[in-house]
């Protein structure tokens, strides 16, 4: 029967020494657990919590404009009596109270002053022997009637100069109710514009500490990836030799070895062989192997 011939191909030992050592090194590191470095959120800045912090209602930020409504209200309460009141019909008794109150004492003056008039008429009259008559009655007709239109003069004066006062009055009342709606629509304007202006500083100074955090966030992104890259750098060297193990040459060394089909003991010892088969069958059948 011919000989089995059995060829093994391996690398040369040098190369395959190396790349066992790979593998075993490689094995060790896959068994090791790795801790991943956390994700981390970095913190509002200074800055950013500063301006939450002033636009709190508390501190006068969000809501600061209601001071300036609530001045605003009280300035504007009176301007609404003051354009009714100034919006009114003038009326005698309102007239009244601006009446000169020395009209009496006029009154009196004039009256005086024409008394002595006709007193004079009438010592006049005496004297031209005319007392009593028709000439003498004129005279104090006419000075009766000189008197009473200079009472009415007085009065109608008196009454005219009332009626403007109580018309500027009214103007006056107007004119302050309107001024006093003005200012209290001023104070509540101020007051939007304050507001406004408060936020947007706080809004720019919120945006600034927002850039601050987007900083350390951006810091703190980089220190885990640096940390990562600490980690995973003994998986890049292996894998980098294993790179280079793949690219490297072959070299191949072949084994030969040869086989034949065994034999019994009592074979060897007749030393048949493998060309004695035949032979040691014919043995057995004559008994000689029992």
């Amino acid at each position: 029967m011919a000989e089995i011939t059995e060829q093994i191909v391996r690398e040369a030992p040098e190369i395959e020494a190396y790349k066992l050592g790979l593998l075993e090194s490689a094995k060790k590191l896959a068994d090791q657990p790795i801790t991943l470095p956390t994700y981390q959120v970095a913190g509002m800045s200074g800055l950013q919590q500063q301006a939450i912090q002033q636009a709190s209602p508390a501190t006068g930020g969000i809501g600061g404009y209601q001071p300036y409504l609530q001045q605003a209200g009280y300035t504007m309460a009176p301007a609404s009596g003051y354009i009714t009141t100034g919006a009114e019909a003038i009326t005698p008794e309102g007239i009244a109270s601006y009446m000169n109150p020395y009209q009496q004492a006029i009154q009196d003056e004039i009256m005086r002053a024409y008394n002595i008039q006709s007193q004079q008429a009438a010592g006049q009259a005496v004297g031209a022997g005319a007392f009593g008559g028709g000439r003498a009655a004129i005279q104090q007709a006419e000075v009766g009637r000189n008197l009473a239109q200079a009472l009415a003069a007085s009065q109608a004066q008196n009454f005219i100069q009332a009626q403007q006062a109580a018309q500027n009055e009214q103007v006056r009342k107007m004119q302050a109710g309107q001024q006093l709606g003005q200012l209290g629509l001023q104070q509540a304007a101020l007051g939007e514009t304050a507001q406004k202006q408060a936020l947007t500083d706080l809004q720019t100074q919120f945006d600034i500490g927002k850039q601050m955090q987007a900083q350390d966030q951006a810091t703190l992104e980089a220190q885990r990836q640096s940390e990562l890259a600490q980690l995973y750098e003994p998986y890049q060297r292996y894998g980098f030799l294993s790179d280079i193990y793949k690219g490297a040459p072959t070299t191949q060394q072949t084994l030969a070895t040869a086989t034949s089909p065994s034999v019994s003991p009592a074979q060897q010892f007749l030393g048949l062989g493998i060309a004695g088969l035949s032979a040691a069958a014919g043995a057995q059948k004559a008994g000689l192997f029992g």
